[in-house]
C-alpha cells in the first residue's frame, strides 16, 4: 500500500514537474515571437551605376558606407534588406579598404551577398520597414536625382513618421522629393552632405552638380564640418552623414531613434 502511493505521489510531481515545464516552455516561445516581431526592418536602398562623368569614371557603393551602417544596424539585431533602382546586381567602390573589419565582415559575410541579390524597389513594399537608408559612392549622382519612383518611397516613409538616412552622395536621394504641402523634403531641415569643397579635391570633374549646393537652393539649412571629418545630423526622423567617416555616426543616431520608438 505505501509502495502505491508512493508511487502515485511521483507520479503526480513529475506530472505536474512536466506540466510547468510545457508552460514555461511556451512562455519562453511567446516571448521569443514577440521580440522577433517587435525587431526592426531596415530597407539599404542602393543604385546601380558603375559609371560616372564624360570619362566614365568606375564607381559604385563606397564600400564602408554601406559596410558600416550594416554593421551597426546587425548589432541592434535588425532584420536588414537590400532594394537598388532597377534589380540588377550593384557594384562596390573602395574596395582597397577591405582590411577595415566591419568592410572585410561585409564582404565575408552575409551583407554583400544579401545586397548582391537586391530586390528590384519596384518590387518591394516599403512601408513595412521602420526605417530606409542609403549609402553614397559616386554611384548615387547618376541614377537617384530624378528616379521618381524613389522620391515617392521616400516621401511615404518620412510621411508615416519612419526614419529615412543617407550618406555623403547618398542625400541626392533627398533632392526633388516632395512632400504633401508642396514643399521639398530638405526645405528648412538640418542635414549635410559630401560638400562641395570635399567635392573640388575628389570627384569635381565627373559629377554632374554640386551636392552640397543642389541641397541649399532646395532651402535645406546645410551643415559643413572640415573635410573629411566624422560629422552627421540627426532632424527629427531624418538624418544625414558628411561623408564615409560618418556612416557609422548615421546609423547609431537611426538606431537611437528607432529605439527610442520601440513599443
Amino acid at each position: 500500500m505505501k509502495k502505491l502511493m508512493i508511487v502515485t505521489m511521483a507520479l503526480a510531481f513529475f506530472s505536474s514537474y512536466a506540466q510547468n515545464q510545457k508552460e514555461s516552455t511556451s512562455q519562453k516561445q511567446t516571448t521569443l515571437k514577440k521580440e522577433t516581431k517587435m525587431n526592426k526592418r531596415i530597407l539599404i536602398i542602393v543604385s546601380n551605376a558603375n559609371a560616372i562623368g564624360p570619362n566614365n569614371r568606375r564607381t559604385g557603393i563606397f564600400l564602408p558606407e554601406v559596410a558600416h551602417p550594416y554593421a551597426e544596424f546587425d548589432k541592434a539585431n535588425y532584420q536588414i534588406d537590400f532594394a537598388s533602382l532597377t534589380g540588377d546586381t550593384p557594384y562596390l567602390d573602395a574596395l582597397n579598404l577591405a582590411n577595415d573589419p566591419d568592410n572585410l565582415a561585409f564582404l565575408t559575410g552575409k551583407g554583400w551577398e544579401a545586397m548582391q541579390k537586391a530586390v528590384k524597389l519596384s518590387n518591394v513594399d516599403a512601408g513595412k520597414y521602420d526605417a530606409i537608408f542609403v549609402p553614397g559612392g559616386l554611384a548615387p549622382m547618376v541614377d537617384m536625382p530624378e528616379n521618381e519612383l524613389l522620391k515617392k518611397v521616400i516621401k511615404e516613409t518620412y510621411e508615416r513618421n519612419a526614419v529615412v538616412g543617407a550618406v555623403c552622395h547618398g542625400p541626392v536621394s533627398l533632392l526633388n522629393v516632395k512632400l504633401s504641402n508642396g514643399n521639398y523634403l530638405v526645405k528648412d531641415k538640418n542635414i549635410t552632405s559630401f560638400t562641395d569643397e570635399e567635392e573640388r579635391g575628389y570627384a569635381i570633374a565627373d559629377v554632374p552638380f554640386l551636392l552640397e549646393t543642389a541641397l541649399t537652393k532646395q532651402g535645406a539649412k546645410f551643415h559643413a564640418a572640415a573635410i573629411w571629418s566624422a560629422h552627421s545630423i540627426a532632424d527629427g526622423n531624418l538624418v544625414t552623414g558628411q561623408n564615409p567617416a560618418s556612416a557609422k555616426g548615421v546609423a547609431e543616431k537611426m538606431i537611437v531613434i528607432l529605439e527610442s520608438s520601440k513599443k
